[in-house]
């Protein structure tokens, strides 16, 4: 496998996985937001992922990763979630409605920081495949030398 297939594979793990972050950080800072621009409250958004082959088939082939099937990561898009928002009495709230209840936003913070900690996690790992890529290959060519 090549260097820089290596490289490319690592490097997209961390754009999407930095996206991911990106998301989850809104989602968090919009855990009490009861107005959106669309109306009604802020609904949690999830970055959807998929595997995109690596290279061209006949440039697999030449380089002897045929039979690999390596992949790089993309992103699809964001999926907005639509699971009914939570119901919370406070007649006191300007967004209140006759019953006395606010419709706040889907989200829950324990399970955004736990997905916060896996995204963090997996760009750290890539970060370090990508580092240990790049030493390699500096090594390499100091043997060339």
């Amino acid at each position: 496998m090549s260097t820089f297939k290596s490289m490319a594979i690592s490097s997209s793990a961390l754009s999407a996985q930095r996206l991911r972050m990106n998301v989850l950080s809104t989602n968090l800072a919009n855990a009490q937001t009861t107005r959106t621009e669309e109306g009604g409250a802020y609904r949690r958004r999830d970055v959807i992922f998929t595997a995109k082959p690596t290279g061209d088939q006949f440039g697999d082939y030449l380089d002897g990763t045929y039979n690999a099937k390596l992949a790089k990561v993309q992103v699809t898009g964001i999926h907005q979630d639509q699971g009914a928002p939570r119901r919370v009495l406070d007649p006191s709230h300007p967004d209140a409605d006759l019953d006395g209840y606010v419709e706040m936003p889907n989200v829950q913070v324990m399970s955004e920081m736990v997905n916060m900690i896996s995204a963090t996690r997996a760009y750290e790992a890539n970060a370090t495949a990508l580092n240990e890529t790049k030493q390699m290959a500096m090594k390499a060519l100091e043997i060339g030398r």
